[in-house]
């Protein structure tokens, strides 16, 4: 337990954190907004139409649970401050108390920010990723192959479903590129800042001479909306072509042309997968990355900033990389949009990215509040 000194120093860092986030929250729109549906529903005719009834009820429902866990947050400071007050006079049980209220308050305010900070449309969807070595071959290929490894063993932590939806494994080692779902709550917000060039700089394995080498993956995250995507395809504006598949697989998948690739025509957005035996299954997946990328491309195109992203995507190679991997001649993981950085490059790898998330959900908010 800490002593009152080291309390009350976190008490004061704990009260800062909590005013800042209050602020955000913005109880007082959200009380008011709550009393303009409540007017509205109100009204003599209101209950006549259903349709526009329910989404109302729906939302006033959202608000004041928010505005429960906030009135509980105010709580839970409050509490804090009247036990610094008990312990400060001396009160020897305030101590223990006091300490307890400030874990609590510690683990509400991470919570609420998480909530703020996963508030887009599509952060609660599952996600689908795909990555793509660079240049390079096998050593290139074997870092798609651990940056596939390092994902799912983040959705192990976070005891998310993994299903592999496209798979191609690499000549010699390694993965030459995978395509697969992550199920969960929030999965999407916590993936999305994943997206971009992953750059490991290492003693390479694969060469005799024990050159330090330079590889690079490209990894895409798309929100995963399933049923709810309000996308109309047309039949019109699809090619699709069944190939046989290629890579392990038994020799059903190699023997016969179960691999399907559809090309969506007016924005040349293809889809494929060869993953699963029959072609029917694998049509049904490729339809359902392509309706996540179509999905993507259209929230894109509302936005100018994603619009000149989409159509620049960077090139897998030098200064183009969002996060570097350095194994020798030292080791440390940094991020550089956030300049985020850990020396345990293992722990990273075995999955440990919340430490990166949390610094590229705060950096994305703080953009998107300057725009």
């Amino acid at each position: 337990m800490l002593q009152l000194a080291e309390l009350k120093t976190w008490c004061q860092n704990l009260t800062e954190q909590y005013q800042t986030l209050w602020r955000r929250l913005d109880l007082a729109r959200k009380e008011e907004r709550v009393k303009i549906i409540e007017a509205q529903i109100s009204a003599p005719d209101a209950w006549n139409d259903q349709a526009k009834i329910t989404p109302l009820l729906k939302e006033k429902r959202c608000l004041e649970e928010e505005i429960g866990e906030y009135k509980k947050l105010e709580q839970a400071y409050t509490d804090m401050q009247e036990w610094l007050v008990f312990a400060d006079e001396g009160e020897e049980e305030a101590l223990s108390s006091l300490n307890e209220q400030a874990e609590y308050l510690h683990a509400f305010l991470e919570k609420m920010e998480m909530a703020i900070l996963l508030a887009d449309e599509t952060d609660h969807m599952d996600a689908i990723v795909d990555i793509h070595p660079g240049a390079g071959g096998t050593e290139a290929q074997d870092w798609a192959a651990m940056l596939e490894r390092m994902y799912f063993r983040f959705a192990d932590l976070k005891q998310y479903k993994v299903e592999i939806l496209d798979y191609l494994a690499g000549e010699e080692a390694g993965t030459k590129s995978i395509t697969f779902r992550v199920q969960g709550l929030n999965a999407y917000g916590f993936l999305k800042g994943e997206k971009g060039i992953h750059r490991l700089i290492r003693i390479s394995p694969f060469d005799s001479s024990g050159r330090r080498h330079t590889s690079f993956a490209s990894v895409d995250v798309l929100p995963d909306a399933g049923e709810d995507i309000n996308i109309v395809i047309k039949e019109e504006d699809l090619r699709i072509d069944v190939y046989r598949a290629s890579g392990a697989g038994g020799q059903h998948v190699n023997k016969t042309e179960s691999a399907v690739r559809i090309t969506h025509i007016p924005t040349g957005i293809v889809a494929q997968c060869q993953n699963e035996k029959s072609q029917h299954s694998n049509k049904e997946s490729a339809m359902q990355i392509l309706k996540a990328r179509l999905y993507d491309h259209e929230r894109s195109l509302r936005d100018a900033a994603k619009q000149a992203d989409y159509a620049g995507k960077d090139l897998i190679s030098f200064g183009s990389q969002i996060r570097t991997y350095t194994m020798q001649p030292y080791r440390l993981v940094k991020d550089h949009r956030t300049n985020c950085e850990k020396g345990d490059v293992d722990a990273v790898l075995d999955g440990d990215l919340d430490y990166f998330i949390r610094d590229y959900l705060l950096y994305a908010h703080e953009q998107k509040n300057k725009g």
